[in-house]
């Protein structure tokens, strides 16, 4: 889960070009205000396929260069001041600055001129309304264009905050629509990920630190990382977890401190995960650790992530249910952060899908690398958490759970996001694994064809190379399909056999 910010905030703070070039206020670091120079220059001379036109303006918002020199600009838009939702673009910028193209999901250059005639008043009502939290406000609101496969629509961006009833925070943001008063879309900052249960990973190791003569759950090693302990709160940071003996929890929910080891554990293990494997340093790659909230709330039988405090929370369960801190649940909703500072999918439509399947892939991915005896990997979502054992998702066939989809079609992206993932979950098992029966299921394919499968390594380093340097936040299911084709081209080669088994598993789910 995260919590977003309104796009037009970052104008003031981020650097802002409107005719190409920086403006004298502007700071950064001189390698990102280079980049940043030359891929809106470069935007400028390829205009027509890039979609610029008079009146759109650029900020950074990151730059990824690959071993052989290539950049990877990653771009918001704005015209006229505004924000372009799903605007967002990736300048590929090869050596000696040679243009290899954009990655982005506008259909059309944004259309300018348009006015409001609906007030903010209004359109602050009608998100109210829009929402189904049990406590509601109006926390912000700004006029934004928003960039559909039909072109762009002046629109209200507002921030309704508040709380749902068991106790899950809400920032809903709606679009309404600036000319009718009518509700374009709406989706959660507040991403969450079902119920859950504790899982006891057995005796680990955590890092801690020694203060005062007392012992605290704060893992110096990986980002200053902290556990605290909420103790039923729903705000703040609680208290800090210590230890005189430098030994957390007893492996019982009697103990208060297992469910803050477990938490500190799934940090631990997802930290390690993208650092080893894909050499980011923590969930913004800056070397800031996020920290963990556990006891959250009463009988809270769920977890989120939130990008405002840059921290996960965990509830402790309910009835049938243990504390959701599970291996895969922690790097599940972690993901969720890696994904808002990288393609930014927005979680509604079929970008929502991605954006919760991009959480489940790489929560299955952290618990294969965690390599723990007590929970082997496997790919199942939330088998820990429910007392009865039945997972929430199940990757090789996600129609098992009662409501995913195996096939993508045109009603997929009208579906609950938990449940549109099931595409890209099946594909990545698909990519993964293979078809048929194996021992961690029996996936079959919706075009009735074998696909052989490339192994968790290949296929993670293709997902995240096409999250981080080709999805943008209105990438749909045939964006993944180019974004992962693309990414399989850059590292093991146009038409090899891991290129060819991308294009076959996402044939194999109906994205063709």
């Amino acid at each position: 889960m995260r919590r977003t910010t309104l796009l037009g905030g970052l104008a003031t703070a981020a650097l802002l070009a409107a005719a190409g070039t920086l403006p004298a206020t502007a700071s950064a670091a001189p390698v990102s205000t280079d980049a940043f120079t030359r891929a809106v220059a470069q935007l400028k001379a390829h205009s027509g396929s890039a979609l610029v036109a008079d009146g759109q303006s650029f900020t950074l918002r990151n730059v990824q260069t690959d071993a052989d020199g290539t950049e990877h600009v990653r771009l918001n838009r704005y015209v006229d001041g505004l924000p372009v939702l799903g605007g967002d673009t990736v300048v590929h910028l090869g050596r000696g600055n040679t243009w290899k193209g954009a990655s982005q999901s506008l259909a059309a250059a944004p259309t300018r001129g348009a006015k409001a005639r609906v007030s903010a008043a209004t359109a602050g009502r009608v998100a109210l309304a829009a929402s189904t939290a049990a406590t509601r406000r109006v926390d912000g609101s700004q006029l934004v264009h928003d960039a559909d496969a039909a072109g762009t629509t002046l629109a209200y961006e507002v921030v309704v905050g508040g709380a749902y009833a068991d106790g899950t925070p809400s920032e809903l943001h709606v679009l309404v629509d600036a000319t009718t008063g009518r509700v374009r879309d709406s989706w959660e900052g507040v991403q969450r990920d079902g119920t859950g249960n504790t899982f006891h990973s057995g005796t680990v190791t955590v890092g801690s630190t020694l203060s005062g003569g007392t012992y605290q759950l704060a893992d110096a090693t990986r980002g200053g990382h902290r556990t605290y302990d909420l103790n039923g709160g729903t705000s703040g940071t609680g208290a800090l977890v210590t230890s005189a003996s430098n030994v957390f929890g007893d492996g019982t929910l009697a103990n208060r401190q297992t469910a803050a080891a477990d938490a500190a554990y799934g940090a631990q293990k997802t930290w390690d995960y993208y650092k080893t494997v894909h050499g980011r340093n923590g969930i913004r790659n800056d070397g800031v650790g996020a920290y963990s909230r556990v006891h959250y709330s009463s009988n809270y039988a769920n977890a989120f992530w939130s990008d405002s405090c840059f921290c996960m929370t965990y509830g402790d369960g309910g009835s049938g249910w243990y504390p959701l801190t599970s291996l895969d649940v922690a790097g599940h909703e972690m993901t969720h952060g890696v994904t808002s500072n990288t393609a930014g999918l927005r979680y509604s439509g079929e970008s929502g899908g991605l954006n919760e399947a991009t959480s489940d892939i790489f929560g299955t991915l952290v618990e294969f690398s965690a390599a723990n005896s007590k929970d082997p990997g496997d790919y199942l979502i939330g088998e820990k958490l429910r007392s009865s054992g039945v997972p929430l998702r199940y990757m090789d066939k996600p129609s098992k759970d009662g409501s995913s989809a195996d096939c993508w079609s045109s009603s997929v992206g009208r579906l609950d996001v938990h449940y549109s993932s099931g595409v890209a979950n099946h594909f990545f098992y698909l990519l993964a694994v293979g078809s048929g029966s194996s021992a961690y299921g029996n996936s079959p394919t919706c075009n009735g064809s074998t696909v052989t499968g490339i192994g968790n390594a290949k296929a993670g380093a293709i997902w995240y190379r096409a999250l981080t340097r080709y999805m943008t936040s209105r990438t749909n299911y045939a964006g993944a399909r180019t974004a992962s084709l693309s990414a399989a081209a850059d590292l093991y080669g146009s038409g090899s056999a891991e290129y060819n088994a991308v294009a076959a598993a996402w044939s194999a789910v109906s994205v063709n």
